[in-house]
């Protein structure tokens, strides 16, 4: 069996185990492929890009860990700080609460489980996106209590 054939196979099996079928081609028709990513916000070190505050393929936007790196320590205002600048960086990249398929939230320690949801809850519509939410070792970076990133579409 050529070699070609065999990856194309094996392509095949795992876009169908994963449940991804055809999102590859879908989106060479689509002509979103070929589309260069934008970026947006873009820290740099050392005159170097390191990376990102957004980025756009296609229409999709990917939102870079937000953190909220002031005093009151206290994870109800961190929160809030973090989803306001989520909101932020979605409307300059084009999109909008409402439109986040994904969030992953860090936090700091997880007794803050609790507080973070009751000003998390509500934030993106009637519909919300699904979301990650774990405890780092080590905290976040920034002394931030919570971390939040995100993608979403325009």
């Amino acid at each position: 069996m050529e070699k070609t054939q065999r990856r194309s196979i094996l392509k095949r099996i795992f876009a169908s185990v994963a449940g991804i079928t055809g999102l590859g081609f879908a989106a060479k028709a689509k002509g979103l492929a070929s589309e260069e990513k934008e970026a947006f916000n873009v820290t740099t070190f050392q005159n170097t890009p390191l990376f990102s505050g957004s980025t756009r393929h296609g229409n999709l936007i990917f939102v870079a860990g937000k953190g909220a790196h002031v005093e009151p320590f206290e994870i109800k205002a961190h929160t809030e700080i973090v989803l306001k600048e989520l909101e932020a960086e979605l409307k300059k990249a084009g999109s909008s609460m409402e439109k986040v398929l994904k969030v992953n939230v860090y936090l700091a320690d997880l007794n803050d489980y609790k507080a973070m949801n009751e000003v998390y809850k509500g934030r993106f519509g009637a519909k919300p996106p699904v979301r990650t939410t774990v405890a780092t070792y080590g905290g976040v970076p920034g002394n931030s209590l919570v971390e939040m990133d995100c993608i979403a579409y325009v």
